[in-house]
């Protein structure tokens, strides 16, 4: 690929920043999720996110770059984004940031599998050892040796952030396929898009809590609760959500555009630490020893990953030559 279309340095910028905002949007809304129903929360989130896409809209290109010859594409991965953080966002009402934080960077081991059918990015048998590796901490953070009696969730909430982290991947790896054509801001829109029209649709369906009256389950209490105004106390923070959202869209839609995803996905694992901070400051828990466990195999994996691209990319570039600047 060439460097014109594979700009690392400002894609993992990029990413970093992403990913920051989105620790704080997780944090913020496992916040909420006691007092809200989750398509209320999106629909805020959605609506303000959409309206700062726009403003990004008119540095690239204004509203003739929002025409496309692959809406099909666009609008699935929207639906992905929004089985993403539906999957994520309902195990995440019921467990520790951490712990579902921790399941969910699957989404980057994924990213490298599915950039080989799909982009025809070339994978070798280290990485692909690296990325078998993370996954068995996937597995160990499942608790496959402990009865269902003995987990604090159930087994198919557990499997939640894993579908996340799945469809996630395949929106990223979409994302880099048509980033060639389409500008961040076009496709942060989209998906800001998909979010609205899907919460407005749970709440014509749902939002009167009928559903809700029917189910003790935390997770599908949360999905479908009846909407209530905000209180003054929220109404700051579904606001800093909506701005947190339309920064994620944009920023990790630039950095899937600017570099292969193989080289972006592993720089999503800071997200790991700063969960495990925000579920100590806010929620006062600590990860137990499968999830550290699993953790600390799902990053050095994605290390590995990273210094072995380094070191690969180090034997096959010449060397710059210094420049003043």
């Amino acid at each position: 690929m060439d460097t014109a279309a594979n700009r690392a340095g400002p894609a993992i910028a990029f990413v970093l920043f992403g990913v920051l905002c989105i620790s704080l949007n997780d944090a913020l809304i496992k916040q909420l999720s006691a007092g809200y129903p989750l398509h209320q929360i999106v629909f805020f989130r959605s609506f303000i996110g959409l309206s700062l896409s726009l403003v990004f809209l008119r540095f690239e290109g204004g509203l003739p770059a929002l025409r496309t010859e692959n809406t099909g594409l666009h609008v699935l991965r929207g639906v992905l984004v929004v089985i993403a953080n539906m999957s994520y966002f309902l195990a995440l009402a019921v467990m520790p940031l951490a712990d579902a934080t921790a399941l969910f960077f699957a989404a980057p081991l994924f990213i490298t599998l599915l950039s080989i059918p799909i982009l025809g990015e070339k994978v070798g048998p280290l990485r692909l050892g690296a990325v078998i590796v993370g996954f068995i901490g996937v597995i160990v953070m499942q608790r496959p040796w402990e009865t269902s009696a003995d987990l604090a969730v159930s087994r198919i909430v557990l499997m939640l952030p894993v579908l996340a982290a799945l469809t996630y991947a395949l929106n990223q790896v979409m994302t880099r396929k048509l980033g060639a054509k389409a500008p961040a801001s076009v496709l942060a829109i989209y998906i800001q898009g998909t979010f609205l029209i899907v919460s407005i649709t749970f709440y014509l369906i749902a939002g009167d809590g009928q559903f809700a009256t029917n189910t003790t389950n935390p997770s599908l209490q949360f999905l479908l609760r009846a909407w209530v105004w905000p209180a003054p106390e929220d109404r700051l923070v579904l606001l800093g959500l909506g701005v947190n959202g339309a920064l994620i869209g944009y920023s990790l839609s630039q950095a899937y555009r600017l570099a292969d995803a193989a080289t972006v996905a592993p720089f999503e694992y800071i997200g790991l630490p700063l969960a495990v901070f925000w579920g100590l400051f806010i929620f006062s828990d600590l990860p137990t020893w499968e999830v550290w466990t699993g953790m600390t195999l799902i990053i050095a994996s994605g290390l590995f990953v990273f210094f072995r691209e380094r070191a690969k990319a180090k034997r096959v570039t010449p060397r710059p030559v210094a420049r003043r600047h």
